[in-house]
């Protein structure tokens, strides 16, 4: 039976986690569309980088409601994970893509002189907050 993580267990395992996450949304057809993108998370948000107009980004446009799986492991022995809930927004306005562009660089670690000055034409971003957590952990 896996273990229940504790909130900040589950903030830092988001904060720590390898790879890429599942996003799912619901498609126009009513089944879910999931795949995988990168994400990064500031305070309660989380925030994931995408291009737009997207399909993802139509689904969330007609149904806000989103499911967001970031899992680690190989064996039952070490898979760990959290499935968040809740509903997203699109951030598009060129000003507030900069200023998220620029959270996601100062989580990189990168440097100030090398911070975006100008957020891509074509890319959104995907805001999740309010989000409940389901987590589990075989690990221990």
């Amino acid at each position: 039976m896996p273990r229940h993580m504790s909130e900040q267990e589950a903030l830092a395992y988001i904060d720590t986690a390898p790879g890429w996450a599942t996003l799912s949304t619901i498609g126009p057809d009513g089944y879910p569309h999931s795949i995988p993108i990168g994400w990064f998370r500031v305070h309660e948000k989380i925030y994931m980088g995408c291009i737009d107009r997207t399909q993802k980004v139509k689904n969330i446009e007609r149904n806000e409601k989103i499911a967001v799986c970031i899992e680690s492991g190989t064996t039952m022995k070490d898979i760990k994970g959290i499935l968040l809930r809740g509903n997203a927004s699109i951030i598009r306005a060129p000003e507030d893509r900069l200023a998220v562009s620029i959270l996601a660089a100062k989580s990189r670690g990168v440097e100030e002189k090398d911070l975006p000055k100008e957020a891509s034409d074509k890319g959104a971003y995907i805001e999740l907050s309010d989000f409940k957590i389901t987590s589990w952990d075989y690990s221990n």
